[in-house]
């Protein structure tokens, strides 16, 4: 049985936890950040886990990281 690849795109977004939960950061962090409220911007740098439904797609696309 080959390996699977990693999805490159995928690893730079995702992190997993020790647990095994995968961790994402945030969007609307780039640009345009002087419309947004200093609250906002600041609980935007925070990372979030990504959504159940999610979990095992994602998980399957970074198997290794």
């Amino acid at each position: 049985m080959p390996k699977i690849k990693t999805n490159k795109s995928a690893a730079k977004r995702f992190k997993k936890t020790g647990t095994g939960k995968i961790k994402r950061s945030h969007a609307f962090t780039s640009h345009i950040l002087t419309s947004k409220t200093t609250k906002r911007k600041r609980n935007l740098r925070s990372s979030a886990l990504i959504a159940s439904a999610d979990q095992k797609n994602i998980a399957k696309l970074i198997p290794y990281v």
